[in-house]
């Protein structure tokens, strides 16, 4: 378990933990945290999704370790560092979030968007797939993660991000 880097996640990986029944031991093996746009979307859509695939708003709240608010001023600034690139209003904010910190963290999200965005900045070693998360807390899912959350495809899908950004790094 780290106790000291914490794990940043967008919407996806949320949703993908709660409907394999996988957000316990993620969140039991980290402190994870992301920003209140990505709580917000969790709840998105949820008149529609059968019972089992509600996140219960308040429960997620709780196991978090921090969901942190982020402003239209540090949304803007980092929006302004890298024009061009469409992210959600939740990876936005988890990058904005992600890019004041001066702490060990890593963010888990399978957006190309999102890992493009990381790379440009920057941070291409704190990109982490759902799947390496897993394995470094010794956590085996009882089935198999879905292709954009293993490592393989995180590693594939970083490498071919850098080798079409390479004249803007």
């Amino acid at each position: 378990m780290s106790d000291k880097v914490s794990c940043l996640l967008d919407t996806n990986v949320i949703l993908e933990c709660y409907q394999t029944g996988l957000w316990r031991a993620l969140a039991g093996g980290y402190q994870v945290d992301t920003v209140e746009d990505c709580v917000t979307e969790t709840q998105t859509g949820f008149q529609l999704r059968q019972p089992e695939r509600q996140i219960d708003e308040l429960a997620l709240r709780v196991s978090l370790a921090a969901v942190h608010v982020v402003g239209d001023q540090e949304s803007a600034k980092l929006t302004v560092r890298i024009p061009g690139i469409a992210l959600d209003r939740g990876e936005a904010s988890l990058w904005a979030h992600a890019f004041h910190r001066d702490d060990a963290w890593l963010l888990c999200g399978p957006d190309k968007a999102s890992l493009r965005f990381g790379i440009l900045l920057g941070f291409r070693k704190r990109l982490v797939s759902l799947e390496r998360l897993f394995d470094d807390i010794g956590y085996r899912p009882a089935s198999k993660l879905r292709a954009a959350y293993t490592r393989n495809w995180h590693k594939r899908t970083v490498g071919q991000l850098i080798l079409t950004e390479g004249g803007r790094l």
